[in-house]
């Protein structure tokens, strides 16, 4: 149960978490690919970017980071980008395809 409490938060920050070209935050996006909590709250997280020549792509990444380390229960963080498999617009939520225009 604790774990699930502690997804629910990270997944709260993430959702603060902009891309800056998209006005969609990155976990509406689809761009958080796996939450991954360990023991001793030891957290893994894989995502990945909308291109891999994201000109903000080391910003992100430091903010997720920074945010997710931000939360008390944290006590470790491994943030891992990836491209496999890219990106793509169907991979957001209907959230943001409805903001995006999409739908």
């Amino acid at each position: 149960m604790e774990e699930d409490i502690l997804r629910q938060k990270i997944v709260g920050v993430l959702q603060q978490i902009f891309d800056p070209e998209i006005p969609v935050n990155i976990y509406e996006l689809g761009l958080i690919y796996n939450i991954e909590i360990l023991e001793k709250n030891k957290v893994n997280i894989e995502m990945t970017l909308t291109a891999p020549n994201c000109p903000v792509a080391d910003n992100i990444i430091q903010e997720v980071y920074i945010k997710v380390s931000e939360l008390e229960e944290v006590q470790n963080l491994d943030v891992h980008l990836t491209f496999d498999p890219a990106w793509n617009p169907e991979m957001a939520s209907e959230i943001a395809q409805l903001e995006l225009g999409m739908l």
